[in-house]
């Protein structure tokens, strides 16, 4: 007998002015969808956004996907640093109906036994309404390693998306199934 799963609306959003305008290709897009595809068993119904760093188009696209769209999960990559264009952090907590700061914490952990760089990085999560939004690294190999976590390190540093279905349940969303080869969901024992 098959098992079948509840669909999973994602949000994934590159935001970036060179890949928006068309000045290279897009990675952030392509790299969220290649490792959630792996590490989520449900369908998923992927709602993408490719914006330029402008922070009211940022929280207009933010508001846009969780309001309208009913996205229950959100991911963003890019805009995140400390140069003046980075404000995806400032409209992500302008939409927000609730700050999350551990996810925050520990994307820099991660990051920081790859880059002592990592110190400058500004990802927040919040949620809005019954969705999770969560701001990523920009680069394509960060996103899968803040995601992934260390799961061979001993000992182990667990990665961000351990605790994204157990959240999402708690805020009302689907149940999202994790492959535990890839990620291995975290939920109290029922």
């Amino acid at each position: 007998m098959s098992q079948t799963f509840d669909p999973v609306r994602i949000g994934v959003v590159s935001i970036s002015d060179r890949a928006s305008s068309g000045v290279y290709e897009d990675k952030g897009i392509p790299a969220l969808k290649e490792w959630l595809s792996r590490a989520v068993r449900n369908p998923i119904d992927w709602q993408a956004r490719l914006i330029p760093d402008e922070q009211e188009g940022i929280s207009a696209a933010l508001r846009e996907l969780v309001d309208e769209v009913g996205c229950d999960l959100v991911l963003t990559t890019g805009g995140t640093g400390p140069a003046p264009r980075d404000v995806t952090p400032e409209a992500t907590l302008a939409v927000a109906d609730k700050t999350m700061p551990g996810f925050g914490e520990q994307m820099r952990q991660i990051s920081l036994h790859f880059v002592p760089t990592a110190i400058l990085s500004r990802q927040v999560a919040v949620i809005r309404g019954k969705a999770l939004i969560i701001n990523l690294p920009g680069q394509p190999r960060a996103i899968a390693e803040t995601l992934e976590g260390l799961p061979q390190r001993q000992p182990p540093v667990h990665g961000i998306f351990a605790a994204v279905p157990y959240c999402i349940d708690l805020i009302g969303g689907p149940y999202i199934e994790c492959d535990e080869a890839v990620c291995k969901a975290w939920r109290p024992k029922r």
